[in-house]
């Protein structure tokens, strides 16, 4: 079964299993295994329930249910959406992005360059890893096709002013796409406020006919409009494996993986569908609590960001410190090595990372860190707090007090 552990402060990696996921997965289970695609009544029963998790992630998140692409996981639905969309845009071979995207959409946009023969702006941010809106405004072309950027970062917790540059993109002309693989989990997000031209799908008082019964209202936060979003199982306590891209109604795409034509023709293969039922159960269950447990993870981040800035000597907080997920808390410290902090806080029964999994195990410096402007000997220093439940006061000062102990040791 699964277990909370409060040490456990690696969320944005992995989120822990949700008891309602875990439920999802065993009942699914005893129903039996079947191919959703098949004719026979146990692939009846099969698709219904294939049916009916995509009904729930389109309704959790703001999506018609026809706009969920199921995948294997976030960096899947990256993938599809940078090469499937480039492909299938008319408009040019011309890409925008940053210069601290997950690896997943970095190297996808630099396949594109590399083997097709695209051309790619990754503009910087600033030293609070934000991007000006501007920025992008002057970046684009009448040959760009799209545009992709992240929603939240997940080694430094920013997040974007998506709505503003998705205005930017739409009077362009271009499309956008937004890595929501941290943020949907961590926020209140509904893809649903893409929906914003009556000409393009109807007027508002339609709504609540066929698919449309079942997307909320588009009062999700923040309010933007994007093409396509990407999201992630495990970053909502539901299990490894499974994922989603939302893709706007008449967006065309084309598609990775080819064959049995599942998923609407954008992404065959049989569907995964104990991991997909685990999936739509703890995107619901996010979903229901999204607002309040955002508001309640602030006051903790923001006890353990005072705590270790005032008592760990040479720490520095990395991200903004306001525009940043409430469950975030990231630093570099000045003087000792990151490796040395991971291993005492470990050893003190804290789970914590020096940053993005995907980069776990590696010794160059954060790309990430590197593009705000930290050179790369503090850049190796940083050290990332995140949980999706609030942190006890003994807890924070128990995890000020480690860090202080092993900086003036080091020191």
């Amino acid at each position: 079964m699964s277990v909370q552990h409060p040490g456990y402060l690696d969320a944005a990696a992995t989120a822990e299993l949700r008891p309602e996921a875990e439920a999802a997965i065993l009942e699914a289970l005893r129903a039996g295994q079947a191919n959703p695609s098949s004719v026979h009544s146990a692939g009846h029963r099969a698709g219904t329930a294939l049916d009916e998790a995509r009904a729930t992630v389109a309704r959790a998140l703001g999506a018609r249910p026809s706009e969920v692409v199921f995948t294997s996981g976030g960096s899947e639905a990256n993938n599809l959406a940078v090469i499937g969309l480039a492909l299938a845009s008319s408009r040019g071979k011309h890409l925008i992005t940053t210069e601290i995207e997950h690896p997943s959409v970095r190297e996808a946009c630099e396949f594109l360059v590399r083997r097709l023969g695209f051309e790619l702006t990754a503009l910087p941010v600033d030293s609070l890893g934000r991007l000006n809106p501007e920025a992008v405004r002057e970046a684009l072309r009448p040959d760009t096709a799209l545009v992709t950027v992240g929603l939240a970062n997940a080694e430094v917790g920013t997040v974007q002013p998506i709505g503003e540059i998705s205005a930017v993109v739409r009077e362009a002309g271009a499309l956008l796409h937004t890595d929501a693989v941290q943020a949907a989990a961590a926020l209140p997000v509904s893809f649903g406020s893409a929906r914003v031209s009556p000409q393009e799908n109807g007027p508002a008082a339609t709504r609540g006919h066929g698919e449309d019964a079942n997307r909320p209202a588009s009062d999700g936060w923040p309010g933007f409009a994007v093409d396509a979003m990407s999201v992630a199982s495990h970053k909502f306590g539901g299990p490894q494996g499974a994922g989603a891209l939302l893709l706007r109604t008449g967006i065309p795409i084309e598609p990775l993986i080819h064959g049995g034509g599942q998923e609407g023709g954008a992404r065959s293969g049989t569907e995964n569908l104990l991991g997909l039922a685990g999936f739509a159960a703890a995107v619901q269950a996010a979903a229901l609590d999204a607002g309040t447990r955002a508001l309640g993870l602030l006051s903790a981040r923001d006890s353990l960001i005072a705590r270790v800035i005032d008592r760990v000597p040479g720490a520095r907080l990395t991200g903004d410190p306001m525009e940043r997920l409430p469950g975030h808390a990231s630093f570099v410290v000045e003087g000792v090595s990151g490796e040395s902090l991971l291993v005492a806080l470990d050893a003190a029964g804290f789970a914590v990372s020096s940053g993005s999994a995907c980069a776990a195990g590696q010794d160059e410096p954060s790309p990430v860190l590197l593009a705000l402007g930290y050179d790369p000997d503090l850049a190796r220093t940083a050290i990332r707090f995140t949980f999706d439940r609030p942190l006890a006061e003994a807890a924070i000062d128990r995890i000020a007090e480690v860090l202080r102990r092993e900086v003036l040791g080091a020191r």
